[in-house]
């Protein structure tokens, strides 16, 4: 039935446009697209290109620059190759556009006409609507006007106080901060931040702004001090909400006057701004992660990979209702996907969105490359707002969040050199981009190992089980769909990344995965980039070990057949056991 009702109404949005059924060029155009064109005549859109760039060999640069420029000049020279048809045409329709590489794909405005010829085109693969995205908004927290002497609680919970003992406070790291803007002249930020070198300032290649025009959210249009106090295209960061500001303090916020509020405090920040107003939308997110992949200076010119952040911060999310579903995940999993194959590290929020479990249904924390972060409370019990797994959203069941950290009255900066305190994922997830800050400051040759690093944070976690069955996954069973690997440990991390040595580029960039996933009654085990002898353990969703199987391992690439004919459907887990490291996964069997 799903499938008829949405044949219907594909048939109905294009008669109502004055096409007829006879004609497919619809079949490569987001409904939610079409549904606008009816109620205005031009509207925003997303041109996605069937051509993307092949990034493979990536891994073979043990230097995080030489990565990111490889990595970014291949999606460059992609897009420069099959962008041409489209930019020609919409040159001449005369209409605004914004080409994009981190994603092949081109922003731009227009009509239906206009859309139907961006369609017909054969390198075009599909046109996507650009809806609203918004951040995940925190709540006040009860102690919010208690000033505080001292370092903030979230920060001695996960032991980065022990951290800075040793030393290591996240010194020669660069985080980044994709939200509502930046206060970069706050007390406890502007010393940390890029673009001030003892005083001397130069905005260039340490801020951007995504923010071109109103969103039309608001319903307003005009640009003045207390509507829009950013404005468009500013040319310093700013901030007209407080969110992005209260996370970058969470980062790396210290004033050197008690206000010890920051995870890495000697790691220096760069930013975007993504929201206007606190929404905002595919383009200005690609836009962002595109300048994160290569600075640029305030003209958006000259990029350089090597300026590039180490980790991005994401608090914010695109739910259902504001027009992002499974037909346009896709092209922001790339972009994520496109940043990490460059040796960043994207770290997002889980969401506000429980208790319930399958709630964590907002782009980007359902994405599988994702670094995925819930909320817990001082005694490292999960908060009651805070998202679950598994994701259902896109259908494949994947458990999320990975990790968990402080995101209950957690203090931080605010602008006008406030400080106030909020709950929301939204605080946890700047505890997980500040520990990444510590790990490579302490070992530098994890700088691009974005795999290794969530390997190593997974792996120190303090174990949480959670009381209830989540997800099919039984109380008791760690990792779950709750607190994923548990409550982060940045002291524990930081000595496990200090032990290694004479990294290999390709080390931890480990890819498993079962496919195809749902199965029926086999799958493949896909494996990329180990060598030794191994163990593959598959478990039920009450932790009964169903299968053991020994592998030899002994290339880059391999598959190997696993039978699952005897298992009822559900949902399944499987673990691949090596000497030292373990990798896990899950599979839906139908």
């Amino acid at each position: 039935m799903k499938n008829i009702f949405l044949f219907y109404i594909g048939i109905s949005l294009t008669l109502s446009l004055g096409f007829s059924p006879g004609e497919n060029w619809k079949n490569k155009v987001d409904p939610v697209l079409l549904e606008e064109l009816k109620k205005k005549e031009v509207t925003e859109m997303l041109v996605v290109l069937q051509q993307q760039a092949d990034l493979e060999g990536n891994l073979s640069f043990r230097d995080k620059v030489r990565r990111g420029r490889f990595v970014f000049e291949k999606l460059r020279q992609t897009a420069k190759r099959s962008q041409s048809g489209v930019l020609r045409l919409l040159s001449d329709a005369g209409v605004p556009f914004r080409p994009f590489s981190v994603v092949n794909a081109v922003w731009t405005k227009g009509d239906v006409e206009l859309l139907r010829r961006i369609v017909l085109r054969p390198e075009v693969a599909r046109v996507e609507a650009n809806p609203s995205y918004t951040f995940h908004r925190p709540t006040a927290a009860e102690d919010q006007l208690r000033l505080r002497d001292g370092i903030e609680w979230g920060i001695r919970q996960i032991g980065a106080d022990q951290v800075w003992n040793r030393g290591v406070r996240g010194a020669g790291v660069v985080v980044a901060g994709a939200d509502t803007g930046y206060e970069w002249q706050h007390p406890a930020l502007s010393k940390q931040y890029r673009g001030n070198a003892d005083g001397a300032i130069d905005h260039h290649y340490n801020w951007h702004d995504a923010i071109h025009m109103i969103n039309p959210i608001h319903n307003d249009s005009i640009v003045t001090p207390d509507l829009n106090p950013c404005g468009l295209d500013s040319r310093t960061p700013c901030d007209d909400n407080g969110h992005g500001t209260h996370t970058m303090g969470t980062m790396v916020g210290d004033d050197g006057m008690g206000n010890q509020i920051g995870v890495a405090p000697e790691a220096s920040w760069i930013a975007c701004r993504n929201m206007e107003r606190g929404f905002g939308s595919p383009a200005t997110y690609i836009e962002c992660f595109e300048w994160f992949l290569a600075p640029t200076d305030l003209d958006g010119n000259n990029p350089d990979p090597a300026r590039a952040p180490h980790v991005v911060n994401n608090s914010w999310g695109c739910p259902p209702f504001e027009g992002c579903n499974p037909g346009n995940f896709g092209t922001m999993e790339r972009v994520v996907e496109n940043l990490e194959a460059a040796g960043i590290v994207v770290v997002a929020s889980a969401g506000n969105s429980g208790f319930k479990c399958s709630t964590v249904d907002d782009p980007a924390a359902i994405f599988g490359e994702t670094f995925t972060v819930g909320a817990i409370k001082p005694n490292d019990s999960i908060a009651t707002f805070s998202s679950r797994g598994p994701v259902v959203v896109d259908s494949s069941f994947r458990m999320k969040p990975n990790i968990t950290a402080p995101g209950v009255s957690v203090r931080s900066a605010l602008p006008d050199s406030a400080y106030a305190s909020f709950n929301g994922t939204s605080m946890a997830g700047p505890h997980v981009a500040g520990v990444v800050a510590l790990m490579i400051s302490a070992n530098p040759e994890l700088a691009g190992r974005v795999a290794l690093i969530k390997q190593i944070i997974q792996e120190t976690a303090v174990p949480v089980a959670d009381t209830v069955t989540c997800g099919n996954v039984a109380a008791g069973i760690v990792p779950n769909n709750t607190y994923g690997y548990g409550r982060i440990d940045a002291l524990a991390a930081v000595e496990r990344a200090t032990e290694l040595t004479n990294i290999d580029p390709a080390a931890g960039e480990v890819r498993l995965s079962l496919f195809p996933n749902p199965a029926d009654e086999s799958a493949w085990l896909r494996v990329e980039g180990l060598n030794g002898n191994f163990q593959l353990e598959l478990y039920d969703a009450a932790g009964r070990r169903l299968m053991v199987r020994k592998l030899r391992i002994n290339n880059e690439y391999q598959e190997e057949d696993i039978n699952l004919e005897r298992l009822a459907p559900g949902i399944y887990f499987y673990h691949l056991r090596g000497v030292e490291n373990q990798w896990s996964g899950s599979i839906v069997v139908k």
